[in-house]
């Protein structure tokens, strides 16, 4: 049984989400937003290094699961989400927590089934998916849907190594 956080980084509102992993079966944990409600970039910084170390004590992840930067169209924007992601991953590293990065359109893909999903779409695949009576908040279930991708993808890496093995061994499943 293993425990995934995801990540949806902002300067603003930072989406987490927390699922459980055992064998195929995925179950929701916790999600929410890290809100920072101040001006200045440095303490929203501070905010959101110390709510995502704080989740990551409460909950205890084995893993750590991060959107990738995509370039935005205003590079003011572009810039203050790679500081927001930047601390989130300081936070996941000081932990001792391997970072796992996915693209927006590589984790709309696997959850939704096209990179081109709107985030309605995502919110209500997340809700299909780990069974929930609601729609998560829209960053929230982004960081949900990281979380899900990380376990999809690692299991397929998983069963490609182990067809390798098999493979190398002569023996073909």
């Amino acid at each position: 049984m293993t425990i995934i956080l995801g990540i949806d980084p902002g300067s603003r509102v930072t989406g987490y989400g927390l699922i459980r992993q055992q064998g195929r079966q995925l179950t929701y944990v916790a999600s929410g937003c890290i809100r920072t409600v101040v001006d200045d970039m440095p303490t929203r910084l501070k905010l959101i290094y110390a709510g995502v170390s704080e989740i990551i004590t409460q909950f205890k992840p084995d893993f750590f699961a991060i959107e990738q930067v995509f370039m935005a169209k205003n590079p003011d924007s572009a810039l203050k989400l790679g500081q927001a992601r930047g601390v989130a991953i300081v936070a996941a590293v000081n932990q001792d927590l391997e970072v796992f990065e996915y693209a927006a359109r590589q984790v709309k893909q696997t959850v939704v089934g096209t990179g081109a999903a709107e985030k309605a779409q995502v919110q209500h695949m997340v809700r299909s998916l780990l069974k929930l009576s609601a729609n998560p908040q829209a960053d929230a279930a982004d960081a949900l849907a990281i979380a899900i991708t990380h376990c999809h993808l690692s299991q397929n890496v998983l069963r490609m190594s182990e067809g390798r093995l098999n493979l190398a061994r002569g023996r073909l499943k």
